[in-house]
């Protein structure tokens, strides 16, 4: 068997678990505004809700390096947070303003991305990312590197031709390359168990011979830990590892759709287990901070994106003679 077991979580100071609320509750924060925003008719074009991905995406993300690189997906806002994109930016690019940061080339959170952070521009059709981090991952190896290379897809993006190419090359070169499948429970409209006959994505991993485990999405320490093994056993030369993180995603696939498709039940279940709530409130069970910390967290973060809105809402749209520039690299 490949599956493996995660290690002991790591021990990880106060201040870091508050360093991890603060970027899940920015997070969620940033998409509370952004969806409002949108019901307002105040967005350009399509968005989609980062809502029960947090956990994941900061914890995965917080187990890099700085000189690592990352190949998000369009609901892992939280990592191209931790990375360096502000909010500003981000906010500009959803809005079509030329301070976003594909400046007005696309208002979506598809696409955004910036080299100079390690961060790959998200590629629209899943998983089309994986093959750009693994062609970085071979060439840390190449180059006798220490680095490790990150990508993201979906459920439904594991159940592609893609993937398992992808998986396979990158076990046969034995590249340090972390593969981090989020399994939401649907790909768009389509239930998991329409996609696969195997129990867990995690076991797909054993087909190509390395390693695979699975983790509550919903947890961000448990997330970082295993994240943080697989990095670590990337960069050391024990090749890559499928992590699959378990997650819902609690609105629909898009602004657009109302996922009436998803049965009331299965919501209210994962409601519960909502990782930016069940985080802030083992931090006040485990006496890692008062009340009154995570509120002045929570009051930074709303400043943080209010500024961020009023900075894009006044930011320029560009200019129709630039429609030329950066269609083809120099």
């Amino acid at each position: 068997m490949t599956t493996i077991k995660p290690g002991p979580t790591p021990s990880l100071a106060p201040a870091q678990k508050l360093t991890l609320y603060y970027w899940m509750r920015l997070t969620r924060t940033f998409d509370e505004h952004m969806v409002a925003l949108w019901k307002q008719g105040r967005g350009v074009g399509g968005t989609f809700s980062q809502r029960g991905h947090e956990a994941i995406s900061v914890g995965a993300s917080y187990a890099l390096g700085p000189a690592d690189v990352v190949a998000p997906m369009h609901r892992d806002l939280g990592t191209y947070l931790l990375r360096g994109l502000t909010p500003r930016r981000i906010f500009a690019n959803l809005l079509g303003r030329a301070a976003g940061v594909t400046h007005g080339r696309d208002a979506n959170l598809h696409g955004i991305g910036d080299l100079s952070l390690g961060i790959f521009g998200f590629i629209s059709h899943l998983p089309h990312s994986l093959p750009a981090g693994l062609g970085a991952a071979m060439s840390f190896r190449y180059r006798d590197e220490p680095r490790v290379a990150m990508s993201f897809t979906g459920d439904g993006g594991s159940s592609a031709g893609l993937f398992h190419e992808t998986l396979n090359l990158a076990a046969v070169y034995n590249a340090p390359w972390v593969l981090i499948v989020e399994n939401n429970q649907y790909a768009y409209s389509t239930p998991i168990r329409q996609q696969m006959k195997v129990i867990g994505i995690a076991q797909r991993a054993e087909a190509y011979g390395i390693p695979g485990v699975a983790v509550d999405g919903n947890d961000v320490e448990a997330v970082y830990a295993v994240v943080r093994d697989a990095v670590e056993r990337a960069r050391a030369g024990g090749g890559p590892t499928l992590v699959e993180a378990k997650t819902m995603r609690m609105l629909g696939h898009a602004i657009h759709d109302g996922a009436e498709y998803v049965p009331p039940e299965l919501l209210a279940e994962w409601e519960v287990r909502d990782p930016v709530l069940c985080y802030a409130a083992r931090l006040l069970a485990d006496g890692v901070a008062g009340q009154a910390e995570l509120d002045e967290i929570e009051r930074r973060c709303a400043a943080e994106i209010e500024d961020a809105i009023a900075f894009a809402e006044a930011s320029p749209w560009p200019d129709p003679a630039t429609i030329g520039e950066g269609v083809y690299a120099p």
